[in-house]
């Protein structure tokens, strides 16, 4: 390829989803590493990207409808007039396979357009037929292999140097993340249970802190109240804050949801409460100390078992 090549990778989300990606990203940079790259992204995860060393520009995808035909039309003109030599979807939806023909169309030559991913006809498709069966990590690593990009890659962070004293935490602290997608209830172990721990590390003369989105601040700051010692941080906290904040915590722990897979990727010591909504098999954190703890039913967990796996 040449020193102008333009490289596109897709990955819209979701957080866990975004977060795992960031060894491919590494990866994708390393190989490229005289190539302009561009992610195409939404909102949640633009400062973040910008803040990286994997990416030249961001793009927000607008996603639109099915109907939303002058939508479509927009992303078509943007992909035709940017020209990019390959794209690593690492999506691998629907819609980002789509966006694979609309930029098969606006190409003169077919044969210029190189695309990892599994849009029927792509250059250089994830030909593995388990693949759904296989964990993010071990699927995405797979994938970049048959682009031929198979030096050994991890994730690095090191870039990442935010201040966390704007938050004026104790030097000791463990952070407790109980919240969870508000339309998979299935995922969310009961408040009172989170309580029960908090109480727990409360009497051992620790600081708790709560993070969560805006959204959950009622619930977060009910829970910091009931308790000595705890301070709710709910919507006060971007990607790069809570990267730093794990990283210099005792331990996480929480449902099985985003800001957990940052706080595996940080290196804390990482609980994480799952039923059987989701297989950690396939999509569960991953880091240096991760325990999983999962029954079928997130009620039949109890408080006791969590306070069993701490350690101050």
């Amino acid at each position: 390829m040449s020193l102008k090549d333009r490289i596109l990778v897709i990955k819209l989300g979701a957080l866990g989803d975004f977060m795992q990606a960031a060894g491919p990203f590494g990866a994708i940079r390393q190989h490229h590493s005289t190539s302009e790259i561009t992610l195409l992204t939404t909102i949640p995860y633009r400062d973040f990207a910008l803040k990286s060393p994997w990416f030249n520009e961001i793009k927000i995808d607008p996603r639109p409808g099915l109907l939303e035909i002058k939508g479509w039309l927009e992303i078509k003109k943007w992909l035709a007039e940017n020209n990019f030599s390959r794209v690593y979807d690492l999506q691998t939806s629907d819609r980002t396979s789509f966006y694979f023909n609309l930029m098969r169309l606006s190409k003169r030559k077919l044969n210029k357009l190189e695309w990892s991913g599994i849009a029927r006809g792509c250059s250089h498709p994830h030909k593995n037929i388990n693949r759904d069966l296989m964990h993010t990590i071990e699927r995405q690593r797979e994938q970049l292999l048959f682009a031929g990009i198979n030096k050994p890659y991890k994730a690095d962070f090191s870039w990442i140097k935010v201040s966390t004293s704007k938050f004026n935490l104790e030097k000791k602290f463990i952070i407790i993340a109980p919240s969870g997608s508000m339309h998979r209830k299935e995922k969310r172990w009961p408040r009172e249970n989170f309580q029960k721990i908090i109480n727990h590390i409360g009497q051992n003369k620790i600081q708790t802190v709560l993070i969560g989105s805006l959204e959950e601040k009622m619930m977060l700051n009910d829970l910091a109240m009931n308790t000595s010692n705890c301070i709710s941080l709910a919507g006060q906290t971007n990607l790069l804050d809570l990267y730093c904040l794990f990283n210099k915590s005792l331990m996480a722990i929480g449902n099985d949801s985003g800001p957990m897979h940052i706080a595996a990727l940080s290196g804390c010591k990482t609980i994480v409460i799952f039923s059987n909504a989701s297989d950690p098999a396939l999509c569960g954190q991953r880091g240096r100390d991760v325990t999983i703890v999962r029954k079928n039913n997130l009620l039949d967990i109890t408080s006791n078992e969590i306070i069993e796996l701490l350690e101050f």
